[in-house]
Order: structure tokens, then sequence, then C-alpha cells
């Protein structure tokens, strides 16, 4: 639904691409091991996702816009601002897609942007 919303907003082309992609990044951020989560913090689980939408490319358009969308909201919804440029956030979201930005960079940025 989030995904339909950004393309009717945004354009591009609707739809998903690859389910079992979608479900890995969606699942990602709740991985454990020896118990422990991979993932515990907030910061980390919603950069975890917004890395995998963008980095799975689930969907047939615009997996930067719902990676993005989905890791600032979730963000939002658990109290943590972040305050940045729009050509700050641009330039960090391209570069993940590219492959220039690791999960551990992102997650550093999120941190070093946190209000």
């Amino acid at each position: 639904m989030l995904h339909q919303d950004l393309i009717e907003a945004y354009g591009g082309d609707a739809g998903i691409r690859d389910e079992s992609l979608l479900d890995s990044a969606l699942v990602s951020p709740f991985q454990t091991f020896d118990e422990q989560s991979l993932f515990p913090s907030v910061h980390q689980k919603s950069v975890r996702v917004g890395f995998g939408l963008i980095m799975n490319h689930p969907f047939v358009d615009g997996n930067k816009r719902i990676g993005t969308h989905v890791m600032l909201m979730l963000l939002a919804m658990n109290g943590i601002e972040l305050e940045y440029t729009q050509k700050e956030l641009y330039e960090i979201i391209i570069d993940v897609a590219a492959g220039k930005t690791s999960y551990e960079d992102l997650l550093n940025w999120v941190l070093e942007h946190e209000v």
C-alpha cells in the first residue's frame, strides 16, 4: 500500500518484481544468532529494512523511494527525528543503491543526523 501510494504521488510503474526479495527485506531486521537479535535497536531495524528494500529491488520501480520512506517512517513512528537536507538524503540513498554505501554506513549516517 505504501509503495502504491508513492507510485501514484510521484510516478513510476507499480507492482512487485520479486515477492521473495520483498519478504527478505521485511524480515531481515528480525534475524537472530544464538538467540540474540542481530539488529537490536530501532535505529538498526529501521535502517536494515530500508537498506534491504533499496538493495533487493523487490518492486518493479521506486525501490529507493520506498526504502527511504519506510526507513524514515519507522524512525519517526518511534520518536526518532533526523535533521538533514534533501541533497544529503538523496546522496546517501543514491550511494546505497550504487553499492558505494553499506548498511553500517547508512546506520552511521542516521545516527549522525539524529536530533
